[in-house]
């Protein structure tokens, strides 16, 4: 049946080499990772990985065996430096691979400070892959000073094991507040009060003018006209899909790699999914971050290549853990008009985003019942009686039956 080859060893491409050979897919098959390890979680490297509470081993999606057992060429450590779509070839640093069908699951890469405002020096940390996690967590020591630059999840997550961890942490948002790309002000609301009340100096409307010091960081100065002293830095500012192959090599993009609803990109025999593709969705072209879109696309996109002629449709959701709150996001909030709040005891809470009468998206903190009924009825296209949802006693189960 050929040779499939996928290029990117993460979340996607291990979804989709193990799905390929569960759907009986019996030509060769190689999984291409830069990294020197075979394919991990990347969400417990800014949570439990970096507190020290999940061990090296069980980051690994599969064993090492899984591999071998299903005749998967996997290997790492290998850098991709071209692809020819005419001659259908990927080109490694050693060798040429012939393929009939290519995927591309190249993910994303962290936004990086510029060296101009001190972003090369030393202790200057982003959070992306396991190097990244591994060379900062000597870092985090109890007292030391660690300013994180940007307020969206990954910041917020970094902080909150820092501030477990007793650092001293300040971070800053250049936006007037933080998660405002992303989040309603309610639930800007909700972690600006759970991080400050763990101690977390939080400064919104505030930005970096540079990193100080001649080898490795030690001080910062902010756009408030402050300065602090530091011992290191984490960057969050958001990351950029990883399309520079499939520039090179001709493809479209449009906000990443362009694909059409079967995961197709523009070059034939060449397919992409994960952080770094942009689909159609509901009218629109959208790029989706997050684990559960790198592998149901990733899933989906191994089908096609076995002949299903299968629709991606995404249903979105992602989730986040800062101290002992879980965060459970279903839908997409894209032109919400209104927000809803519903209130609970302690911790719980959830805010409800609507385009004036639909409900398009949940966030919920340590509230998993409104975010399973939340992401049913906007799977279904249902919409919630914003009534019940503001009134924390009302049952929201048979809102499901409306």
């Amino acid at each position: 049946m050929g040779h499939v080859v996928v290029i990117g060893a993460g979340q996607a491409g291990a979804s989709c080499v193990a799905k390929l050979r569960n759907s009986g897919f019996d030509g060769k098959v190689t999984l291409i990772g830069a990294e020197p390890v075979a394919p991990y979680q990347r969400p417990p490297l800014s949570k439990a990985y970096l507190m020290g509470d999940m061990p090296l081993e069980r980051l690994f999606l599969r064993p090492d065996r899984f591999y071998t057992e299903n005749d998967i060429d996997l290997r790492t450590d290998c850098s991709v430096q071209a692809i020819n779509p005419q001659e259908q070839t990927v080109r490694l640093a050693d060798e040429v691979l012939a393929y009939d069908e290519l995927v591309l699951a190249t993910g994303s890469a962290p936004r990086r400070l510029p060296a101009a405002i001190g972003g090369a020096l030393e202790n200057v940390f982003t959070v992306r892959d396991l190097a990244d996690a591994d060379a900062m967590a000597p870092h985090f020591v109890k007292g030391a000073r660690v300013l994180i630059i940007g307020g969206g999840y990954i910041g917020l997550e970094a902080a909150a094991v820092a501030a477990k961890l007793g650092l001293n942490v300040t971070l800053v948002e250049m936006a007037d507040r933080i998660l405002q790309r992303v989040a309603a002000p309610q639930t800007s609301d909700y972690f600006r009060s759970l991080h400050t009340s763990h101690g977390v100096d939080i400064r919104e409307g505030v930005g970096l003018v540079r990193l100080l010091g001649d080898t490795a960081v030690s001080g910062a100065e902010l756009t408030d006209g402050s300065t602090l002293d530091l011992d290191f830095a984490i960057v969050g500012v958001g990351i950029m899909p990883a399309t520079q192959l499939a520039e090179d090599a001709g493809l479209t993009l449009d906000n990443g790699i362009s694909t059409d609803t079967h995961g197709r990109t523009s070059a034939p025999h060449i397919w992409a999914a994960g952080d770094c593709a942009s689909f159609p969705h509901q009218g629109k072209r959208i790029r989706l971050e997050s684990v559960p879109n790198a592998i149901d696309q990733a899933e989906v996109v191994a089908e096609n290549i076995m002949g299903a002629g299968k629709d991606y449709v995404a249903k979105p959701w992602f989730w986040s853990d800062q101290y002992d709150v879980k965060l459970q996001i279903a839908g997409l909030n894209t032109g919400y008009t209104d927000v809803f709040s519903r209130i609970g005891e302690g911790a719980t809470a959830s805010f409800w985003y609507y385009n004036k009468e639909q409900l398009l998206a949940v966030d919920a903190m340590n509230d998993p019942r409104a975010y399973m009924i939340g992401k049913r009825l906007i799977e279904a296209g249902k919409t919630a009686d914003p009534g019940v949802v503001v009134d924390a006693a009302a049952d929201l189960k048979p809102l499901l039956q409306a």
